[in-house]
């Protein structure tokens, strides 16, 4: 029966069918009547599980036919991106129905402020906003929030990362006492469930495979020194049939010799990063998933609230300093039950780190080393790291044999992505011991 099961109104079922979803998620099929039901909710779920559709679907079932102009429901996300990509589906789900929407976020557009400030004046019925910027609306005194009866935090933990906590309280201190407040997180520790403890009532959990990456992800590593990094990733996308593939690194500077060195070989290539304004970072996006480009190359602007169509690979060219960070990133393909391929680059300053991602996720990722012909590679040894603060440098490499003399890497090319479980491709270069 699909979503028919869950009686909805005809307008919205026609705008479920017109975005082709068929069957609920487990995270849709276990929230929708919890929502429905008017009871507030802490839902655990991890990127990718179909999470913002299962507050979407039932926010527009309650609200279609409501005619009193006002906001009636506050999404808070933790960026732009994230508030864009809500407006996007909800534009979709919402298409026939009555309700009407506004994301509200910072950025360089001049007239994007007053745009905002004329669809709350004239009676949005949902908003979709960052803390502040929604405060900035709040502080100027024509937002008026009694007609509100949903709050939604989404990604409350990437927000909480954020230093978000302060302006999420003020904004629900404005808001009825009486209104359904909804909370979705991919992690839950004693931060998250504080945090929730004091905007709930009683809410019903559900909890879903958290901080855990999608079964269809082939998760691999490379051990390289950072020197060695972008002739990997070279060597790497020379080796594999790459669809299309997102590049991960932490730092802008990063992001920009990355991006000019993969473009001076030949790859067709575009960055990302919160240097650029709006509309370059939105272009960027756009051509990416258009296909004029095979490779974006970001920082974790793009970990979260960006939906990719069939990405077929993740490149962690640096490893992030939150373990679930790394779940975000790579939960960026292998999407809706399909395959992709996770890859990392550890050096040695973040083998400590990445000890704490395979704790997080409960499972150890194969290792591989450096193609010899590229150069050697750092012996893993996270336990050695930690005693010098995961900073410890490795200064004669060169002359250490067991850092030389493994063969890494294919020379041949590899079909496929290293997706397929049953049948996967490995690179053909020895495991790091």
């Amino acid at each position: 029966m699909g979503f028919k099961k869950f009686n909805l109104k005809p307008s919205l079922q026609e705008g479920i069918d017109a975005m082709q979803y068929t069957e609920p998620t487990p995270v849709q099929e276990q929230a929708l009547p919890i929502i429905l039901e008017n009871k507030d909710l802490m839902g655990f779920a991890q990127t990718g599980t179909g999470k913002t559709a299962a507050f979407l679907i039932p926010i527009l079932q309650k609200l279609d036919g409501k005619t009193k102009p006002g906001i009636k429901c506050l999404i808070l996300v933790p960026t732009r991106e994230l508030a864009q990509q809500i407006e996007v589906n909800l534009t979709g789900l919402g298409y026939f129905t009555s309700v009407s929407s506004q994301a509200v976020y910072g950025g360089n557009q001049g007239d994007l402020f007053s745009e905002q400030k004329n669809s709350i004046t004239s009676g949005v019925d949902i908003i979709i906003a960052t803390p502040g910027r929604f405060l900035q609306h709040l502080n100027l005194g024509y937002v008026k929030l009694d007609q509100v009866e949903m709050l939604v935090l989404d990604e409350a933990d990437r927000m909480l990362d954020m230093g978000f906590v302060g302006d999420i309280m003020k904004i629900s201190e404005l808001l009825p006492k009486s209104k359904q407040t909804l909370f979705f997180s991919a992690t839950m520790d004693g931060k998250i469930k504080q945090l929730a403890s004091k905007l709930l009532k009683e809410p019903n959990e559900i909890n879903l495979a958290i901080a855990k990456p999608a079964e269809g992800i082939n998760q691999m590593a490379f051990m390289v020194y950072d020197e060695f990094k972008i002739p990997l990733l070279e060597h790497y996308l020379t080796n594999q049939e790459v669809k299309n593939m997102i590049v991960f690194a932490s730092r802008k500077s990063q992001v920009d010799e990355v991006t000019r060195r993969l473009d001076r070989k030949g790859f067709s290539v575009v960055s990302m990063h919160s240097d650029r304004t709006q509309d370059e970072r939105n272009e960027a996006i756009r051509l990416f998933k258009a296909g004029k480009y095979t490779i974006l190359v970001a920082t974790d602007i793009v970990s979260r609230g960006i939906d990719i169509d069939d990405l077929s690979h993740v490149v962690n060219y640096d490893i992030p300093n939150e373990a679930a960070d790394y779940v975000h990133r790579i939960g960026r393909t292998a999407r809706a039950g399909k395959n992709g391929a996770g890859v990392s680059f550890i050096n040695v300053d973040d083998q400590v780190k990445w000890s704490y991602i395979e704790k997080l996720i409960e499972r150890e990722i194969d290792k591989y080393l450096t193609p010899e012909e590229i150069g050697g590679s750092p012996t893993y040894n996270p336990e050695a790291n930690k005693s010098y603060g995961g900073k410890k440098k490795y200064n004669n490499r060169r002359k250490n044999n067991n850092h030389r003399g493994k063969k890494g890497g294919s020379n041949n090319r590899n079909k496929g992505n290293h997706s397929n479980n049953r049948n996967r491709s490995k690179p053909n270069n020895k495991k790091s011991e």
